[in-house]
């Protein structure tokens, strides 16, 4: 087998890895859940989890990536093949394709979201602020451009933002069907500076607003918007109680998760086209960092303090997605020059979720293309198809946006899991955690101790285990209630099914193509 494509340089490779993590997650989903968890309570768990797992792991998947990359495979179940000598080994990848394809079924509806919303700020169409109304324009606009009111309803008249999504669907495909090189790294060396400044404009905007309202809110000031992030002092439970909540440690895990993109089979698949000596270590190190900032000293510092200045603690206690777009929309009316900062806000969000959803579609189209033996044109014409479903799925189940929630805890929290128990269990134990980490040290100027494969092949796992357990204790009871009574879980399960199983079909069909390629090797 030959590496048919190559990264142009490591700086696009980086930028790329990079620009898959950075994204929703960063700015939306970490000031949720911080806000969630009442601020400084959910930072511990946090940066343990990103000590402990983010890091290592990220380091992992660099190195088993580059080294199936040498193998002359590209995708979770080709590389397992490689590290994993083992005859049903490709199998357990399915994971690698079935998580950032499920994942992009409902993210591509949120990047749809997040240009109609900088559409909308382009044109003045959102309502104005009135600090009497508990935010209810805000929220009816969410509602109706989400369809939450009723399954279906999104299908009924006109609703701009299905033209969104083809727009989206269409961007995306375009750029994909380029290649690395042409497609994914021409775009994220453009989007991923131009979010950047974007985010520091606005962050620059929010730190100086001070204390819009010293009269009657005078506490409601930058400083006490910072403190509500970085204390770990939460309000409704004693410090100890909130350090024992299984679910905040799970979500804090699975932000880690998403902040670097582990756990995804994205990394595994990006690394595996980058030279046989290129400096992983380093490569790794600098796109978790980029993401690091992107997400704590941009989307923490951004969405947190604004809220709190504006609306106070009541304001920043919301959902992920409600509070990026019915909290954050009332802030930036309430702002001078809120209209351009609003539009800078969703257009950094629209391109971090692009970067983010080309990097999803690369380790099925990869699999298509080695596996199957597909043109990249009909491999990217395929898995548009099936994604297509997918987000028709997510924007049919539209009550409550339980389709997008459910989905994104089997598939966003669930199956990641696995997939990182997974891939630790492959690199720290079947491949080796002494071979994994010579193979990472290989033509990288930082090497990597050896205590790194210790985490690897311990830490890892039992941190991944104890929460994994706690959390299954704690939430599974609910979530087997609603799976026996909700119909769109019912549903929402059987697609996910389906899904492994077509993926688990075709892993059949490529390991007989790549035996068959072997013996006329031979």
């Amino acid at each position: 087998m030959q590496n048919k494509e190559r990264w142009g340089s490591r700086i696009g490779v980086i930028l790329a890895v990079m620009g898959s993590a950075i994204g929703l997650g960063n700015f939306l989903r970490f000031p949720g859940l911080a806000a969630k968890y009442e601020g400084g309570a959910f930072m511990i768990p946090y940066f343990i989890a990103l000590l402990l797992l983010g890091l290592p792991i990220a380091w992992l998947e660099w190195s088993m990536g580059r080294y199936g990359g040498d193998k002359g495979y590209h995708s979770s179940p080709g590389i397992f093949r490689a590290l994993w000598k083992r005859k049903g080994s490709p199998y357990f990848g399915f994971l690698g394709l079935l998580v950032p394809v499920g994942i992009y079924m409902y993210y591509v509806f949120i990047e749809a979201l997040c240009l109609y919303y900088a559409y909308l700020y382009l044109v003045g169409g959102l309502p104005e602020f009135n600090a009497l109304s508990g935010g209810t324009p805000f929220k009816d606009l969410f509602a109706s451009a989400t369809g939450s009111g009723a399954d279906g309803s999104l299908f009924t008249g006109t609703h701009p933002i299905l033209f969104f999504v083809l727009i989206c669907f269409a961007l995306n495909t375009g750029i994909i069907y380029r290649g690395l090189s042409r497609g994914i790294e021409i775009v994220t060396r453009v989007a991923i500076p131009v979010l950047f400044i974007c985010a520091i404009l606005v962050l620059v905007r929010v730190l100086s607003l001070g204390t819009p309202d010293p009269v009657n809110f005078p506490e409601r000031n930058v400083l006490d918007g910072l403190g509500y992030m970085w204390n770990p002092e939460p309000r409704n439970k004693t410090f100890i109680e909130s350090l024992l909540n299984a679910e905040m440690w799970m979500e804090a895990a699975g932000q880690v998760f998403f902040s670097l993109s582990v756990g995804f089979g994205v990394i595994i698949t990006y690394s595996s086209y980058v030279r046989r000596n290129e400096d992983v270590v380093l490569s790794g190190t600098t796109s978790a960092s980029g993401n690091i900032f992107a997400e704590v000293a941009l989307g923490g510092l951004i969405t947190i303090p604004a809220a709190f200045i504006f609306l106070g603690p009541a304001g920043i206690s919301d959902s992920t997605f409600a509070l990026g777009f019915e909290t954050l929309p009332q802030v930036f009316q309430a702002m001078p020059v809120g209209n351009f900062f609003g539009f800078l806000w969703f257009f950094l969000l629209f391109l971090a979720a692009i970067t983010s959803s080309l990097s999803m579609l690369q380790p099925a189209i990869a699999f298509f293309e080695e596996g199957l033996g597909l043109e990249r044109k009909t491999s990217v014409t395929f898995l548009g198809l099936i994604t297509l479903i997918g987000t028709g799925f997510v924007a049919y189940f539209s009550l409550g946006n339980k389709g997008l929630g459910y989905m994104d805890f089997w598939v966003g929290t669930f199956a990641i899991y696995l997939l990182a128990m997974l891939q630790v269990l492959v690199g720290g134990w079947f491949f080796g955690a002494d071979r994994a980490i010579e193979e990472a040290n290989r033509g990288s100027y930082l090497k990597l101790p050896k205590w790194v494969g210790f985490i690897w092949k311990y830490v890892s796992p039992a941190f991944l285990i104890v929460i994994f357990v706690l959390w299954i204790q704690q939430e599974l009871p609910k979530k087997l209630d609603a799976l026996g009574s909700d119909v769109t879980m019912q549903l929402t399960v059987t697609f996910l099914v389906v899904l492994s199983a077509f993926f688990i079909i075709l892993i059949s069909a490529a390991l007989r193509r790549w035996r068959k390629q072997e013996k006329e090797d031979l």
